[in-house]
């Protein structure tokens, strides 16, 4: 009889331990999601920021100094 309480103790815990697992590893992807929803964010920020130095450079009348 000790020894189905012990096994039971044990599934108890490993059950608990994969449950804390489980939250764990889906609190990660959520933490995962917002990070490259954040990326992808500064990625275009870069790209319309590159987009505009590339209008400034390309306007005419505003050539550079010779020295350059």
């Amino acid at each position: 009889m000790g020894d189905i309480a012990a096994l039971e103790a044990q599934i108890a815990f490993v059950e608990d331990a994969v449950q804390a697992l489980d939250d764990a590893l889906a609190a990660q992807q959520q933490h995962i999601l917002r990070l490259e929803r954040q990326i992808d964010r500064l990625q275009q920020q870069l790209r319309d920021q590159g987009a505009r130095i590339d209008e400034v450079v390309a306007e005419p009348g505003e050539s550079l100094p010779p020295h350059y």
